[in-house]
């Protein structure tokens, strides 16, 4: 695999890996929202009146605190891995959106409960080399496959860039200022 294009410029960045939390999160707002309507419908219809409407208005508002609220909040995160950086994206009204660059270097840790450990996901703490944690993905599903995936990038990116300068390992200014025109 070549690194480069012949000419000292890095290869087009890629998307390695588009992510979310795990889809597990949203198991219990699932039941509350299928208990919501059941019990709205047999209660909205045994009573009538505005007794019936006060429970249809009840349960609209449980459905929205209950399910809306924690569905937006998953759909509010999510995590790509590039190539040449990790993008993590947040918010829903205020967005926030953080890049860790590859090149930079950073520690990796992965932490697994038992109920992730049963869906083979984690939570994957990314440090500065501080060890100061600088990002966490949360319930990350193929928790151990996205750190393998971002050691090998980590690490190719390393062995491509000079350390500090973000030019290719044995480049000179002038070939990063004017390559050679092609034939």
């Amino acid at each position: 695999m070549a690194l480069t294009d012949g000419h000292g410029a890095p290869p087009a960045e890629r998307v390695v890996a588009r992510l979310r939390q795990h889809a597990r999160r949203m198991f219990w707002p699932s039941v509350a929202l299928i208990l919501i309507c059941g019990l709205a419908s047999y209660f909205g219809s045994a009573f009538g009146g505005w007794i019936g409407v006060a429970v249809w208005a009840v349960a609209l508002v449980l459905a929205a605190v209950l399910f809306l609220v924690p569905l937006g909040s998953w759909l509010a995160t999510r995590y790509v891995v590039t190539t040449r950086r990790l993008i993590v994206r947040r918010g829903l009204f205020v967005r926030e959106r953080r890049e860790l660059l590859h090149s930079r270097g950073y520690t990796i840790t992965l932490r697994t409960s038992w109920l992730q450990g049963l869906f083979r996901s984690g939570t994957i703490i990314i440090g500065a080399m501080d060890q100061t944690a600088v990002a966490r993905l949360r319930d990350v599903p193929h928790a151990q496959a996205v750190t393998d995936a971002m050691h090998d990038l980590m690490e190719n990116s390393q062995r491509f860039y000079a350390p500090g300068w973000g030019w290719p390992i044995g480049a000179s200014v002038t070939e990063q200022a004017a390559p050679e025109p092609r034939n």
